[in-house]
């Protein structure tokens, strides 16, 4: 790592961060006269009523924000520096491009449910077939796209770099369904997703080193998700909808894979880990005991509500439980 690789990434997050905040303040009014609010389900905690009718879909700014500037931070970055950004070879560019265009596909799927929700007024969107058909082809078309440019590499802890060959496809689709669904489930408090994330994409930073091209979508993603967190911090102005988490997920995926990396995004990610969990616990004792609960109330951070934690402090604990993981990562990844 050098200045110019430093201060490519550090002026991209700013001008992402900029342009996310500025989108957002732009977008919450048009939400609103296209009343597209939010619905607020029953069975969620009776405190979140008070968010029903807050304008949706918010992810469409931060995802603007990280597709113009990332693509103009990667174009600036190759032509002040030929081959760094790339990395001059083809595995490379195809894993950059390849994971904005899984991030895109994944942000268009929730774009799709969030319109269902708000528009056709189908408070439960796209059905959970409809939804995972459609990100298992988004996941194997980028699958397929890495396998046929042989960027296959995936670093195991205590071994090292295993070339996956035809494995990786399974493994690839697999992971990234899990994660996207992960990071849908955990935005339910108020900048709770967005958070986490950033503290991810930070990490993730720090593991790029040399890989200018990952680094710039880290740093535009961090900077524009910090943008949207002004509107989206509690009590929240806007909400990212299933088009923000779901983009978010495939963002991380990307990244993760680009860099051979994604077995790290447990550790990492450990509580979107924990978020899933808890609603798979949960299902799963209901269904054993006839009707009894193993939480309050799932996912895991409507537990906490429930036990009287504030929707604050449920974020501070979990970027401070993510940057454990994500410290834990970083020393799996340098063994």
């Amino acid at each position: 790592m050098d200045i110019w690789q430093t201060g490519l990434w550090i002026g991209a997050a700013l001008v992402a961060f900029v342009v996310s905040e500025r989108l957002c303040k732009a977008l919450i009014p048009l939400l609103h006269r296209l009343k597209f609010g939010q619905t607020i389900r029953e069975e969620g905690p009776s405190w979140h009523k008070a968010k029903q009718g807050t304008p949706t879909m918010g992810g469409l700014a931060f995802i603007a924000a990280v597709l113009t500037v990332g693509v103009v931070a990667l174009l600036i970055g190759e032509w002040w520096r030929p081959t760094a950004v790339f990395g001059g070879n083809y595995a490379t560019a195809v894993s950059i491009i390849a994971g904005l265009l899984l991030a895109v596909a994944f942000g268009a799927i929730g774009f799709l449910d969030d319109y269902i929700k708000v528009v056709k007024k189908r408070n439960l969107g796209l059905t959970s077939r409809q939804k995972l058909l459609l990100q298992l082809a988004a996941a194997v078309i980028y699958a397929v796209a890495m396998y046929m440019a042989d960027a296959t590499r995936i670093y195991i802890p205590f071994y090292g770099m295993w070339n996956a060959g035809i494995w990786y496809i399974p493994i690839a689709v697999f992971i990234i369904t899990a994660m996207t669904n992960a990071t849908n489930l955990t935005d339910g408090v108020d900048g709770l997703c967005s958070s986490t994330a950033v503290v991810v994409l930070l990490f993730l930073l720090v593991l790029c080193r040399a890989a200018t091209g990952h680094g710039v979508l880290c740093a535009v993603g961090a900077g524009a998700l910090a943008g949207f967190l002004v509107w989206n911090f509690h009590p929240a102005r806007v909400f990212m909808g299933d088009t923000g988490s779901l983009f978010i997920g495939a963002l991380l995926c990307a990244v993760a894979f680009g860099l051979g990396y994604p077995l790290l995004l447990l550790p990492m990610g450990i509580w979107y880990f924990f978020e899933t969990l808890s609603v798979m616990l949960q299902v799963s004792y209901f269904k054993l005991t006839h009707g009894k609960r193993l939480f309050k109330m799932s996912p895991l951070h409507h537990h906490f509500e429930l036990c009287g934690w504030s929707e604050k402090k449920i974020v501070a604990v979990a970027c401070a439980v993510t940057a454990v993981g994500g410290a834990v990562a970083l020393a799996l990844a340098y063994l």
